[in-house]
């Protein structure tokens, strides 16, 4: 067993503890700091490579996916950690979300890039901000990876909060493109930094332009096949997710995401185990943020079977495929989302909870314990 497991197994066990123990800024000023060491830790590791049978392959887009899920962005800011993913026998790899410049992030009451798990209700809370070196370096990095078959690298992309131009977008898909990625995610969720702080999904004239930009800049002049999806926020609305699908299928997107995180704190409280709701409205309170994990479940579930289910209603003339992100954390949730059309799957909080128990052997796990 690496040592990495080891830790994660016991911090497993003792999470609930500590975070009945220790007051609220202790609690988030240790964990803030302990995902990005663990982050850091895991990303050194070299295991030798865990074999994923063949028949848990997905193939969309003409990209062969090792099988149905993979981490969710968030998780390897710098394109680091590709090889290890790789070996473990996730689906794919996906890096950033990267903005033109280099962002620090956000920091407040002493603590950088505040985040909180609820370990009694496998979920938690993050208020990151978007830190990341910036397409470029991120670009630059992705170079030098030597692909490991059946493992793509796709890139989150988002625009700069500080110069919100659209321009800056394209110039860095076309940095990625060059680099050789295999798709690009748009990220239209960030509940984290001010330009969409707490505002609902709308497809209002102003997002659907800058849709209408990307497609005549980039997805009409693309030289080879590199599926650009946009992501969402769980909180979309059925209306909203409607009118977002209509207009990225007229542009020739090639796929949706559902959803990021959510900022409807009250809706989830409910969902919220008693142990944990101090520290679940202490955070909320202090940083908002986004909410992940568990409490997520049912609500990507439903959009993404709205969504495909919609999708399936029309008729293409070309392919255009549905991603479930949130609350992701079993076979069983892998299974739902198949037989629901959904043929792959993101995601972050259920990422941890799996390696505690599974350590490097989770997507194996995962798999073994699937039954269509």
């Amino acid at each position: 067993m690496y040592i990495i497991e080891e830790i994660s197994k016991l911090d497993s066990k003792c999470r609930p503890l500590i975070n009945n123990l220790l007051p609220f800024p202790i609690n988030s000023f240790v964990y803030s700091n302990a995902r990005k060491w663990f982050i850091n830790l895991f990303n050194r590791t070299n295991i030798n490579p865990i074999y994923i049978s063949d028949e848990f392959n997905v193939k969309l887009w003409d990209i062969t996916f090792n099988c149905p899920i993979f981490n969710a962005a968030g998780m390897f800011k710098k394109g680091e950690g590709y090889y290890t993913c790789a070996k473990m026998g996730a689906g794919a790899y996906i890096a950033g979300t990267t903005t033109s410049t280099k962002r620090q992030g956000n920091k407040k009451k002493g603590i950088k890039h505040p985040f909180m798990p609820y370990p009694n209700s496998k979920s938690s809370s993050n208020w990151l901000g978007l830190p990341n070196p910036g397409h470029l370096f991120v670009a630059n990095e992705i170079t030098k990876i030597e692909k490991i078959k059946k493992c793509p690298i796709g890139i989150s992309i988002s625009e700069n909060p500080d110069t919100m131009d659209i321009k800056e977008v394209v110039e860095g898909m076309k940095l990625y493109d060059k680099a050789g990625v295999d798709f690009i995610e748009i990220n239209l969720s960030c509940p984290n930094v001010q330009y969409n702080k707490h505002t609902s999904q709308i497809i209002d004239i102003k997002t659907a332009d800058k849709l209408n930009y990307l497609s005549n800049n980039f997805l009409r002049n693309r030289n080879r096949n590199i599926p650009l999806i946009v992501k969402y926020s769980n909180d979309i609305n059925e209306n909203e997710l409607f009118a977002a699908i209509d207009i990225l299928i007229d542009l020739q997107f090639d796929g949706i995401n559902i959803g990021n995180t959510s900022t409807k704190y009250e809706n989830y409280l409910p969902l919220i185990h008693p142990k944990d709701i101090h520290n679940y409205n202490r955070f909320t309170a202090t940083f908002n943020g986004g909410l992940s994990g568990e409490i997520l479940k049912e609500n990507s579930l439903s959009l993404s079977k709205l969504a495909i289910n919609y999708v399936n209603s029309k008729s293409l003339s070309k392919e255009f495929n549905v991603i479930r992100t949130g609350g992701i954390s079993s076979a069983e949730d892998i299974v739902v989302s198949k037989k629901a059309g959904i043929k792959l799957n993101q995601w972050f909080a259920g990422f941890f909870e799996m390696f505690s128990k599974n350590g490097f052997n989770l997507y194996k796990e995962l798999m073994d314990n699937i039954q269509y």
